[in-house]
């Protein structure tokens, strides 16, 4: 493994700490012998660019500062090759660094935990679920919470968290069960009406809400839980439990296990990893092994 690594660097995340954590994080890699050079990108798609290109020219890790976001972004430059990922978590969820037992927002200890991995090669090789294409670590979501991320992704105020508290609330006075068609490992096809459909590559999304609470990072299946047909009060009571896992105890909860999904839904948009895929229908995979990652 060369000694050269790049880290991959969101200013924003967390509401400025990307920008602060990057000193810390860089200055334990250093400290440890490795040779750091930073990516910032002018956007998102100038920044993916430009770790596609030190990917491919052999970099020794890909080191994501940010939030979840930016481990989506770093995943679309690592996944499906050997090109290790370091985790930096300084953002708002942080839900993949979670799942990997990783430091959260603390960039030095992130950095000496990332270094001592590279150097001991301590590294796990984790599944990823990839939708056309674009890969996701934790969740992807649709339906009632993916249109609260619709709502609070329109909203110019308040910002940070209490935004989507509010679209929350908004949605939940307007929302009914939507019809679904699922399919399963192409079997055969369920019609179901349903709150939500979480495809879980990962437990949490959203900060540690574990809506898919016994989902494995290496075991080749999605956990996919799905909330029936929920009344607003009967919501509202299952919706507390997300936090500890224990909502899949109740009846209107299923879990399936499967490589592949297929959600068909009106007006429904799916979000992975907290970021925007697109209108249903989509078609989910999960691909054992397809990233490899520094973990303690």
């Amino acid at each position: 493994m060369t000694s050269e690594i790049t880290l991959f660097v969101n200013p924003t995340a967390g509401r400025g700490r990307g920008a602060h954590a990057a000193q810390p994080a860089a200055s334990a890699l250093r400290a440890a012998g490795f040779s750091v050079r930073t990516i910032l990108g002018e956007n998102a798609a100038d920044a993916l660019a430009r770790a596609r290109e030190a990917v491919a020219g052999g970099t020794g890790a890909l080191v994501a500062v940010g939030g979840d976001g930016m481990a989506h972004l770093a995943l679309q430059a690592v996944g499906g090759t050997r090109t290790p990922l370091g985790l930096v978590a300084v953002g708002t969820g942080n839900d993949f660094a979670r799942a990997l037992g990783l430091p959260v927002r603390d960039p030095a200890a992130a950095g000496r935990v990332i270094a001592e991995a590279l150097k001991g090669a301590r590294l796990r090789d984790v599944d990823l679920g990839r939708v056309d294409g674009t890969w996701f670590g934790t969740v992807l979501a649709s339906g009632f919470d993916s249109r609260v991320n619709d709502r609070g992704n329109r909203m110019r105020w308040p910002t940070g968290r209490f935004k989507y508290d509010l679209a929350m609330l908004a949605e939940l006075a307007a929302f009914t069960p939507v019809p679904y068609r699922m399919t399963l490992d192409d079997g055969e096809v369920r019609e179901i009406e349903a709150t939500l459909v979480a495809v879980g590559n990962g437990s949490s999304y959203g900060g540690g809400m574990k809506i898919c609470a016994d989902a494995d990072l290496d075991d080749g299946l999605f956990d996919i839980t799905v909330v029936g047909d929920c009344s607003r009060t009967t919501l509202l009571k299952v919706f507390p439990k997300v936090y500890k896992g224990t909502h899949l105890d109740h009846p209107k909860v299923t879990v399936h296990r499967t490589a592949k999904v297929e959600l068909v839904a009106q007006g429904i948009t799916g979000y992975a990893d907290g970021e925007p895929l697109g209108p249903l229908p989509l078609t989910a995979e999960c691909i054992p092994g397809a990233a490899r990652v520094a973990v303690p």
